[in-house]
């Protein structure tokens, strides 16, 4: 029988895990995987037990909650040896990576795949010496998605979001930085934000990135120059239907390396957390975590 370890956060999703345990348990024990479950917390918690699961050589990793307790179990795992393969019950307010990766939202749908050892392999970002596994980022408005409480997500979901995004919009400021990408000449000046792909979801928007491939050993990178307000609602309303990339003040490219430095103060997003601050040096890991998941076009 193999043995998994299920690291899940009690307030996300409403508090759904603590509803369903008993259920899932019980249907991967009838599948043939003993699953323990560790409960989260606090900061950090969901890492160092994902690092003590690989160190106790547990068959499965199994992550419950929104992508910020996903990003934490895959700080416990990333860039070691002989992973376990990686599952995850979205539980949280966007669920970017799932969506991009196409899980199933029905529960027991997810525990037949985990049973059935449906697995690919995926790349992993990494951040100075932190690990991303969907979504890297710089600048005023990808603060908003560590400053809403979770409290406040747990209450009213994705409309905690556009409440924050709101009250950022309307004071948004550039930021001087410096990209040095390779195989690319530099790029200074002031910018309102810059992003690094993962998956083709991002915050919601499923075409923002629609070139990003979860498995194809590249980084893709969005940077928007200096603009007004009028502009940045404009670029917003773009993005919706995929046609930002046309618009002189965006910058689209791919790469495998790349190195973001600034004067200034610029805090970083990983997966939607606080990920410390620039200088930055990001570079992908190539097929560094196997996941369960359905086999999909990507």
């Amino acid at each position: 029988m193999k043995r998994a370890r299920l690291i899940y956060n009690p307030s996300s999703g409403r508090e759904e895990m603590r509803r369903l345990l008993p259920d899932v348990l019980h249907r991967l024990d009838r599948g043939g995987i003993e699953t323990s479950c560790f409960a989260t917390s606090g900061e950090g918690d969901a890492t160092r037990e994902a690092a003590h699961a690989v160190a106790r050589g547990y068959d499965i990793i199994i992550a419950a909650g929104g992508d910020g307790t996903l990003n934490e179990v895959v700080n416990g795992m990333a860039g070691k040896d002989n992973l376990p393969p990686l599952g995850l019950f979205p539980l949280g307010t966007t669920n970017d990576f799932a969506r991009a990766m196409g899980i199933p939202k029905k529960w027991e749908e997810y525990c037949d795949l985990v049973i059935q050892n449906h697995t690919r392999p995926i790349d992993v970002g990494k951040a100075n010496d932190r690990y991303f596994i969907n979504i890297a980022g710089g600048g005023s408005l990808t603060e908003l998605t560590y400053e809403v409480p979770s409290r406040l997500k747990t209450m009213i979901g994705q409309l905690a979001y556009y409440m924050k995004g709101i009250e950022k919009v309307a004071s948004l400021s550039p930021t001087e930085l410096v990209i040095k990408a390779e195989g690319r000449a530099q790029l200074h000046g002031e910018f309102m934000l810059f992003l690094i792909a993962n998956s083709n979801s991002i915050g919601g928007f499923e075409r923002l990135a629609p070139g990003a491939r979860i498995d194809d050993g590249m980084l893709d990178v969005i940077a928007v120059k200096k603009c007004n307000l009028g502009e940045f609602l404009r670029l917003l309303t773009l993005a919706l239907r995929g046609e930002h990339f046309s618009d002189p003040h965006v910058v689209y490219f791919k790469t495998k390396r790349m190195e973001v430095t600034s004067p200034g103060r610029v805090q970083l997003n990983l997966d939607g957390e606080l990920g410390g601050e620039l200088p930055g040096l990001f570079e992908i890991l190539p097929s560094n975590l196997r996941i369960f998941c359905k086999e999909i076009g990507m």
